[in-house]
């Protein structure tokens, strides 16, 4: 069966890391990933005369919404000409809103596919320390406001979905060590290639 695959998580928590490892592994792929877009966000903070900060009001209003909006649009585009494809977002927000979810899993139920979202859970320290490491310009708001900015995450695991542990379409992936990972993408890897 067809199917998209949601990785998602709070920025920092390695979705990039788990994504690539994911596409790698599993047969027929289309990788998609959210940040690939940056570059049409950047050109329209820079025609609106904002500064590039993708914590702001702005970037709320007049561009967060329309990167998913995009990044959805192409995977469903591609769902007609492979198996499956994974797409590398946050997904912060959507995932614990019901109606989104529904709305998405209808969408793709009509395409004869089905929806698995994985979210990674990691410790925020290690969040911290993973954007400090990584240097991205995507981080400098944060990391210069890390307290204003971490009030605002929410790293708990979304109810929407139903309860991981009885639930095929969350899968939960513990990223805050090495050995946490390995160990998740053993368990996690059989369950997506035997659908």
């Amino acid at each position: 069966m067809k199917k998209m695959i949601l990785v998602t998580s709070p920025p920092g928590c390695g979705k990039t890391r788990l994504s690539k490892r994911l596409a790698t592994a599993l047969s027929h792929v289309v990788y998609l990933d959210k940040d690939t877009l940056i570059p049409l966000s950047k050109q329209i903070f820079a025609v609106a005369g904002q500064p590039y900060n993708r914590s702001s009001d702005f970037f709320e209003a007049n561009i967060r919404d329309y990167e998913y909006e995009v990044i959805l649009a192409l995977g469903f585009e591609a769902l007609n000409y492979d198996d499956t494809v994974l797409i590398n977002a946050p997904f912060s927000r959507e995932v614990r809103d019901a109606a989104y979810m529904r709305a998405l899993r209808d969408k793709l139920d009509g395409m004869g596919a089905k929806l698995v979202v994985i979210w990674i859970v990691t410790d925020p320290e290690v969040c911290h320390q993973r954007m400090i490491g990584r240097n991205s310009d995507r981080d400098t708001w944060k990391l210069e406001h890390w307290d204003e900015y971490i009030k605002g995450i929410d790293f708990s695991i979304p109810d929407t979905l139903g309860d991981p542990k009885t639930s095929e379409n969350l899968l939960l992936y513990y990223n805050s060590t090495d050995e946490m990972a390995d160990a998740s993408l053993a368990r996690i890897l059989p369950l997506l290639e035997s659908e």
